[in-house]
C-alpha cells in the first residue's frame, strides 16, 4: 500500500497504491470539501492540473446532499466524475469549528449543523458509516480537534478520548469493509495523531498509534497543527511526533499548508498534504509563482501582457495575460476565480513533482534552500 522509493535526510520519496490507482509521494491532495473545488473547478480539470488524490469532507457530505444519497449515486467517484483515489476527513474538524452548542461525551458528539440547526450526532462509528457511504480510499479516524492554546489537563483527557475513538474507528471500520454490500471494501483507514502542542502528549499518542496492531490501519495523519501557532512551534513539534510515528507507513500533517510549510514538513518525514489556502487565496487574486506571491488586482497589471507566470504551464499562463486576469476580477466575472483557482492548484501539484523530482535526484537539500524563502516574497 506503502512503498518508501528513497530518502534524503528525513525526508521520503514513495508510491501509494489504493483501491483508485496510485499517488507518488510526497503529494499534495486538492480540496474538493464538498465533492467539488470551490472556484467551479471540475473533476476533469484535477486530471488536466495534475491532481493525484482528491480530498472531500465527511461533515459537509453528511449534511448534504446525506451520505445516504451519495451511497445510493454509487459513492463519491460515480457521483463527483472522478477516478482517482479520495481521501474523505472524518468530520472532526469540522464538529469543532462550526457546530454550535456541541456536547462531547465518551460515545461522540452531538451538535447543531450549521446549515439548517437540526441536531446531530457522530461518534467514530457514525463517522465510519458515512466514510462507508462515501465509498472513499482513506477514511480517517474520528478524533477531538480542541482549540489551541489548550489546557494540558484538558488536552491530556482529549487524547486519551481520541485514543479510544480511534480503538472503536477501527472495529466498526474493519465491520463494514467486510459486509457484502460495502461500496469498497479496500477502504484503508488513517489514524490522527493530537496532543496540541505539547511533546509529551503527542509522543504518547504517537507511541500508543505505534503499539495498535499494523493492519488495524495504514497510515497516520498529525491533526491539530497550523490552527494559530507560529510555524516554528508546529516545526518542533513535527521533529518531535514524526520518530515515533511506524516508519512504513505514510504520514499526513492535516491542513497544512503553504508552500514553503510544505518543503518544510517534507524535510521532516511528511508524506501526505491538503490545504484549502491556494483555492482560497486565488479566489481572492492572491497567485502563487516560482518568484513569490502576486496580487492580481493590483494597478501595476493592468497593461501587463505576461503570463501570471512565465514558468508556468497551466490553463491560465498558457493561454491569458495578466492584464486580462485582472480585468476579469474587476469585471467580478466568474471566469476570474476558476483561472486563478486552477492556477493556484497547478502552481502547488507542480511544486510536488519538482520535490519528487529532486528527492530522485538526491538534490531535495538545494532545492529547500532555493525554494523556502524564495516563495514567500510578494513579486
Amino acid at each position: 500500500m506503502f512503498q518508501i522509493l528513497k530518502t534524503e535526510g528525513r525526508a521520503r520519496r514513495g508510491v501509494f497504491t489504493c483501491a483508485h490507482g496510485t499517488a507518488q509521494t510526497p503529494v499534495f491532495m486538492n480540496v474538493g470539501t464538498q465533492g467539488a473545488i470551490k472556484g467551479a473547478v471540475s473533476a476533469g480539470d484535477l486530471k488536466e492540473i495534475g491532481c493525484q488524490i482528491e480530498l472531500s469532507n465527511t461533515y459537509h457530505l453528511h449534511v448534504r446532499p446525506g451520505d445516504d444519497v451519495v451511497r445510493q449515486l454509487g459513492g463519491l467517484h460515480q457521483m463527483m466524475g472522478w477516478d482517482g483515489p479520495i481521501l474523505t476527513d472524518s468530520g472532526g474538524f469540522q464538529v469543532f469549528s462550526l457546530a454550535t452548542l456541541r456536547n462531547i461525551k465518551e460515545e461522540g458528539v452531538t451538535f447543531h449543523s450549521h446549515v439548517d440547526g437540526r441536531k446531530i450526532f457522530m461518534g467514530p462509528e457514525e463517522s465510519m458509516q458515512i466514510q462507508a457511504n462515501l465509498g472513499s480510499d482513506i477514511a480517517m479516524a474520528f478524533d477531538e480537534c480542541v482549540e489551541n492554546p489548550c489546557a494540558h489537563n484538558y488536552a491530556r483527557r482529549s487524547v486519551e478520548r481520541t485514543q479510544r475513538w480511534l480503538e472503536r474507528s477501527i472495529a466498526e471500520h474493519q465491520r463494514l469493509c467486510a459486509l457484502p454490500d460495502c461500496v469498497n471494501p479496500q477502504q484503508q483507514l488513517f489514524a490522527i495523531n493530537q496532543g496540541c502542542t505539547y511533546p509529551d502528549l503527542r509522543i504518547w499518542h504517537a507511541q500508543q498509534i505505534s503499539a495498535l496492531p499494523e493492519d488495524s490501519f495504514q497510515g497516520v495523519g498529525i491533526g491539530g497543527l497550523a490552527v494559530g501557532e507560529s510555524t516554528e512551534v508546529m516545526y518542533e513539534i513535527l521533529d518531535q511526533v514524526v520518530p515515533h510515528l511506524p516508519e512504513q507507513k505514510p504520514r499526513y500533517l492535516m491542513g497544512v499548508g503553504t508552500p514553503w510549510n510544505i518543503i518544510e514538513g517534507v524535510y521532516r518525514g511528511v508524506d501526505f498534504f491538503d490545504c484549502v489556502m491556494p483555492a482560497r487565496n486565488a479566489r481572492h487574486g492572491k497567485l502563487f509563482t516560482w518568484k513569490g506571491i502576486l496580487n492580481i488586482k493590483n494597478e501595476k497589471y493592468k497593461l501587463d501582457a505576461s503570463p501570471v507566470d512565465p514558468d508556468c504551464g497551466c490553463p491560465l499562463c498558457r493561454s491569458y495575460s495578466r492584464a486580462y486576469l485582472r480585468h476579469l476580477f474587476k469585471a467580478e466575472e466568474m471566469l476570474a476565480m476558476r483561472l486563478a483557482v486552477l492556477h493556484n492548484l497547478y502552481f502547488y501539484n507542480e511544486l510536488m513533482a519538482r520535490i519528487r523530482q529532486a528527492l530522485d535526484e538526491g538534490t531535495f537539500t538545494a532545492f529547500r534552500a532555493e525554494y523556502t524563502e524564495a516563495l514567500q516574497k510578494r513579486v
